[in-house]
This record gives C-alpha cells, sequence and structure tokens, in this order.
C-alpha cells in the first residue's frame, strides 16, 4: 500500500516538474521570438507615403461609401500629405539656410583676422598718411585674359557647336533629298534565254520592287507575274527588291563584273588594255522571272548569279 502511494506521488512530482519545463521552454521561444522581432528592420519602415495614403483611405472608407464622402477623403488625405511635404521641404530649406551662415560667417571670421592682422602690420610699418587715412587694400584675384580656356567646358560654345551640327545636318538631309528626287534611265534587258533590251525612267530613291513594277508594264507576258516573282540582276548579282538605286550611287558599290552604280549600257573603248585598272564599261541589268532562274540555275549564265551582300568585297574588275 505504501509503495503505491510512493509510486503516485513521484508520479505527480514528475508530471508537474514536466509542466514546468514546457513552460519554461515556451517562454524562453516567445523571448527569443521578442528579440529576433526587434532586431529584424519592420517592412513599415520601407513604406512610402503613398502607401501609407493609401492605407488610410482604405481604413477611413470601410464598407459603402457615398462617392461624394471618398472623394472628399481622399482630398483631405492628399492635402495632408502636400503640408506634410511644405513642412519638410522648409525644415530643408531651413537646414541650407543654417549651413550657409555657417560657412559665410566662417569665411568672414578669417576675412576679419586677415584684414585686422594687415591692418596691423600696416600701421606698424607705414606712418598715418597725409590725411591720416590708411589706404590698406587687399589685391584680389582675377582671371588672367592671355590664358587659352577653349579646353574647358562652356555651356554657350558647347550650345553654338550643337545648333552648328544641327544645321549641317538638316542641310545634309536637304541635300540627299534633292539626290533622290532626281530622275535617271535605266537600260535593263527581260531575259528569258535571249535578251529583249528596253529602258525605263526612275528616280534614284526608287526601290528596285518600284522599277520592276515599271518593268511588268512595258512587257505583255509579265503583266500576269507579281513583282516577288521577278528578280533584277546588276552585275552578275541578285539584288533584293528593298535596295534604292541611292544606296548603290551613294556607296560607289561595286559588283562581280563592273559598277553597280552606273544604270546605262557603255563599253570600254580604251585601245590599250590595261589590267591594272578598272574597265570603263557598264552592262545591262536583267529582270528575269523567278520560276526561269530555278530551272537554269545551273546553266550559264545564271550559274554565276549569286545574292548581293554589302558586306562582302567583289574586288577590282580588270580586263582578263
Amino acid at each position: 500500500m505504501s509503495s503505491s502511494m510512493t509510486e503516485g506521488r513521484r508520479q505527480d512530482d514528475l508530471i508537474k516538474q514536466r509542466l514546468q519545463n514546457r513552460e519554461e521552454y515556451e517562454r524562453q521561444k516567445q523571448n527569443l521570438i521578442n528579440e529576433t522581432e526587434k532586431s529584424r528592420p519592420s517592412a513599415s519602415k520601407f513604406v512610402g507615403q503613398n502607401d501609407s495614403m493609401e492605407d488610410n483611405l482604405k481604413n477611413s472608407t470601410v464598407g459603402l461609401v457615398r462617392l461624394e464622402d471618398f472623394q472628399q477623403r481622399r482630398k483631405e488625405l492628399e492635402e495632408a500629405k502636400a503640408r506634410e511635404a511644405a513642412r519638410t521641404n522648409e525644415l530643408k530649406e531651413e537646414t541650407k539656410k543654417i549651413k550657409k551662415r555657417k560657412k559665410a560667417k566662417s569665411t568672414l571670421s578669417f576675412a576679419i583676422d586677415d584684414e585686422e592682422g594687415d591692418g596691423e602690420t600696416s600701421s606698424r610699418q607705414t606712418p598715418d598718411g597725409v590725411n591720416g587715412e590708411h589706404a590698406v587694400k587687399r589685391a584680389k584675384l582675377g582671371k588672367n585674359p592671355n590664358v587659352d580656356t577653349s579646353f574647358l567646358p562652356d555651356r554657350d560654345r558647347e550650345e553654338e557647336e550643337r545648333r552648328e551640327r544641327e544645321r549641317l545636318r538638316q542641310e545634309w538631309l536637304r541635300n540627299q533629298e534633292e539626290l533622290k528626287a532626281e530622275e535617271i534611265e535605266i537600260t535593263y534587258s527581260y531575259w528569258d534565254g535571249s535578251g529583249h533590251r528596253k529602258s525605263v525612267n526612275c528616280k534614284k530613291g526608287d526601290t528596285i520592287s518600284s522599277f520592276l513594277e515599271k518593268c511588268r508594264q512595258q512587257f505583255p507576258e509579265l503583266r500576269g507575274i507579281g513583282v516577288d516573282n521577278l528578280m533584277y540582276i546588276k552585275e552578275d548579282l541578285i539584288i533584293p527588291g528593298h535596295y534604292t538605286f541611292y544606296d548603290f550611287i551613294v556607296n560607289k558599290a561595286r559588283g562581280k563584273s563592273g559598277p553597280l552604280f552606273n544604270f546605262d549600257v557603255h563599253d570600254d573603248v580604251r585601245l590599250l588594255a590595261d589590267a591594272t585598272k578598272e574597265k570603263d564599261e557598264s552592262h545591262a541589268g536583267k529582270v528575269v522571272e523567278r520560276s526561269w532562274y530555278q530551272r537554269n540555275k545551273h546553266i550559264f549564265p545564271a550559274s554565276r548569279w549569286e545574292v548581293y551582300d554589302p558586306e562582302k568585297s567583289y574586288g577590282k574588275y580588270t580586263i582578263s
């Protein structure tokens, strides 16, 4: 009987001790959480003024609110925010004024000391003047007009240079537009195995596609064919349709057998052939159906043709 009572008391003591340990554990855990929250930067510190105003507006307009009341409340909050910003700006301005005042005061004190020192020195060194005046003047430093300052930044000079560059740029653009508007006569040959030569007038700023459209109107057999199914070959190069004649004229582009910037037809009539000099001749470009090219691209002359690449140098064309 006594042993059972002893065992019961022992169990009660163990239960109490276990409860005390759990309470101590919970208390320490809560202390650690509180210390962690204190050391962690609060998210509210980084909330902007707009977010705070929106939160205040939401908190003050909970539930169904009339539109007039909502707008009035928002207006009040915005006015309060504006007053707070104005107060902040006033404080900043006041701080700046105080700093300037301190700086001016310190500078003035040094100046006064210097003047007093100069006055004492001069009074010790020189006697009173004729009229009893102390003619003590401090020498002031100024700019030397003989020094070259062109390398220094100058806002007026930079603005003048910018205006001059803009004027030259506009003038260059006008000249280029005038050049693009000039008309040229382009001699070409519709090629279907044999040549059918004709000419058409275009502007230098026209694209190859617009040129092919004009060529299509000159041959009845081409009127049923779209421009996308036509090709323009100049000096053994297939010219894509988005290029303009102006591009080749300005860049003095060259092909495999002649210049791409001459669109007339003339031969090299020099009596003495010099292999070290370029040939002075231009050939008529060919207008070809894309289907004909696909059937005959393994046969001369189509076997020599390749797509024009502006990055590629085709070298100088010489008499072979």
